[in-house]
């Protein structure tokens, strides 16, 4: 595959890449996240350009959610319930379809984030890996056995409900769940309890300790659940913050006691791509794609049904 293009969107940024070959970005712009006309437009006029002079073999897609990933449908490639304002049911994959004739690949940011580590960063080699950001929102790529989850959608453990702390009485800032892990542990959640950017708050602060607490019940449940070999943590409030991963995945140990083996080095840590992995989500995205799709070939045409009779 000789180019690839990728577009990862955020709920304020989105980053629109061409890449060549495997992992080497050759070009990049930074569009923001405006109303879904206006975005769209602005990506569409930097793809329009990188298809006129050359043209590219796949597009991939990460963008926030939620979303339909469902390819049988109706809805399939459309932002779903969202609550960033004006977002919810926006067709994504269509109209980018429809207008560049290349296979489309199509998932979540933090599950484009989870492949990037996984071929380039922190996650090689793990066929169980979790990918975990706590910014604007919480979201998790879960990878397991080598592939997204799905089912009823995509991986949404940042909605997960947890205990709270003991005396802590807060609403929480989620507009769907209130005291979810989002709403409590997210960068506007902290905010929003505090009244102040969290920026600000020195490390000693106990409003730390509910980012500590919900973010570690919450990878708690996915060790129990999913059992992932690593769990890589970024995002703007731990990218700020570094000492919470430690605490959390002291926490995680304590949680999980004895009942199962974590690894003996590092489990939770920091992505090995940094901020790289947002960008490079949309590519590993469209990678995996090909692979697959070579796979399902090379067994269709070497596996052939048994004859029985």
């Amino acid at each position: 595959m000789k180019r690839i293009a990728g577009v990862e969107l955020g709920g304020t940024k989105c980053i629109v890449v061409l890449a060549n070959g495997d992992d080497r970005i050759a070009e990049q712009h930074v569009i923001p996240t405006l109303d879904p006309a206006t975005t769209l437009a602005a990506i569409i006029e930097t793809l329009d350009r990188w298809w006129g002079d050359g043209r590219f073999d796949a597009l991939g897609i990460a963008s926030f959610g939620p979303l339909d990933l469902d390819i049988s449908s109706p809805a399939y490639g459309t932002i779903t319930s969202t609550a960033k304002p004006g977002w919810r049911d926006t067709p994504i994959v269509a109209p980018l379809a429809a207008r560049y004739a290349v296979p489309v690949a199509f998932d979540t940011d933090v599950n484009g984030a989870a492949f990037a580590e996984r071929r380039w960063g922190a996650g090689q080699g793990l066929d169980d890996l979790a990918y975990v950001t706590v910014g604007t929102g919480v979201g998790v790529g879960l990878i397991v056995n080598g592939q997204a989850t799905r089912g009823l959608g995509h991986c949404e453990a940042g909605h997960m409900r947890v205990a709270r702390l003991a005396g802590d009485h807060w609403r929480g800032a989620c507009p769907y769940h209130g005291d979810c892990v989002e709403g409590l542990a997210a960068g506007p959640a902290i905010a929003a309890r505090l009244g102040r950017d969290g920026a600000s708050v020195p490390d000693d602060d106990p409003v730390w300790d509910t980012v500590v607490e919900a973010v570690a019940q919450m990878l708690q449940a996915l060790v129990s659940i999913a059992g992932p070999r690593r769990i890589l943590i970024g995002g703007g409030v731990m990218a700020s913050r570094p000492l919470l991963i430690e605490r959390i995945e002291a926490r995680v140990r304590a949680l999980v006691g004895r009942y199962l083996a974590l690894p003996a080095e590092r489990f939770v840590r920091s992505p090995g791509l940094g901020a790289e992995a947002g960008p490079l989500g949309p590519i590993a995205l469209a990678l995996a794609m090909a692979e697959r799709d070579r796979t399902s070939a090379i067994d269709t045409h070497a596996s052939p049904l048994p004859n029985f009779n």
